[in-house]
């Protein structure tokens, strides 16, 4: 079976930002350390796993998602990216073009949404997909043809994985964090229900419609402050709903909707040569993307 790689970019731009030296400087003597770590993951991924379907998801949404639309604070806790992480951004596209490969971003949908829509267009045909990701929210995408895997960490998580980091299945994972919330989305879930006492009520009910839908059930478990937590759902049972909404990756953003579209392509050695010229990588990164052009020649 085929196997499409979908990348969530940002996450790994964003690390190496906050972890890689600022000594790397372009041309004008902007900080590039984010492009810097960032490419050479992309590389590292790229040798080992050598695919031949592959699209960079990259986040544009901070302000302008359809989320924020359904409601206003989402995401209102994180501050802008900084001028020059911005600027790192753009850089991070253009080398990814310019390697071949496809690029998904759009103002309108978060990475979360371009990987998730990529995914469920291959799905149909016969892809198995590779989710190269830390955020833990992809969880609900994965199944026995889909894993993630952390490429920085090494770390790889199936179905089975799910369960076990989270306790619920990974089609249960987006009621889950409407319950819990995601403090790191500004989700605030329901007052009172944890990690914990969210994959019980999942795993007992089945799901949150299931769980509103019995919700006078509740106050007889075997659980500390029962009632209080169905008082609490039976008040915020919208409220549970459009966190899920809100917790759930989209699976219609525009998105080529066949293989062609995801393969790999000829690098533009032209623009590769410029870039790394301009961003001022020292010759072991160089030599790595020019190896990477040479294999993978622009069709004259």
């Amino acid at each position: 079976m085929n196997a499409i790689h979908l990348i969530d970019a940002s996450i790994y731009v964003f690390r190496a930002y906050y972890s890689v030296a600022t000594e790397f400087t372009d041309q004008q003597q902007q900080p590039v350390h984010a492009v810097y770590g960032f490419l050479n993951t992309l590389l590292g991924l790229l040798a080992d796993a050598q695919p031949t379907h592959l699209a960079v998801c990259f986040d544009e949404s901070l302000t302008t998602s359809f989320r924020n639309r359904l409601y206003p604070a989402y995401k209102a806790n994180r501050e802008l990216p900084p001028a020059d992480l911005a600027r790192q951004f753009v850089y991070c596209q253009q080398l990814c073009r310019a390697l071949g490969l496809t690029v998904l971003v759009d103002g309108e949908y978060e990475a979360d949404d371009l990987v998730g829509s990529a995914w469920h267009a291959l799905k149909p045909h016969g892809f198995e997909a590779v989710l190269v990701t830390g955020d833990k929210d992809f969880s609900q995408l994965v199944d026995e043809h889909t894993v993630i895997f952390d490429v920085s960490r090494r770390e790889r998580t199936d179905a089975a994985g799910v369960k076990r980091k989270h306790g619920v299945r990974p089609d249960q994972f987006a009621d889950y964090l409407a319950l819990m919330g995601d403090a790191v989305d500004n989700i605030p879930g329901i007052s009172g229900i944890g990690p914990k006492t969210a994959a019980s009520l999942i795993n007992h009910f089945g799901s949150l419609d299931s769980l509103l839908a019995r919700i006078d059930e509740l106050p007889y478990l075997r659980m500390r402050g029962a009632a209080q937590l169905a008082d609490r759902l039976r008040r915020g049972s919208d409220d549970a709903r459009l966190y899920r909404q809100l917790s759930t990756i989209a699976l219609n953003a525009p998105v080529p909707s066949t293989p062609a579209g995801y393969q790999i392509g000829g690098a533009d050695r032209v623009a590769l040569d410029a870039l790394l010229e301009q961003l001022r990588f020292g010759p072991i990164t160089r030599k790595r993307c020019l190896e990477w052009a040479r294999n993978h020649r622009q069709a004259a």
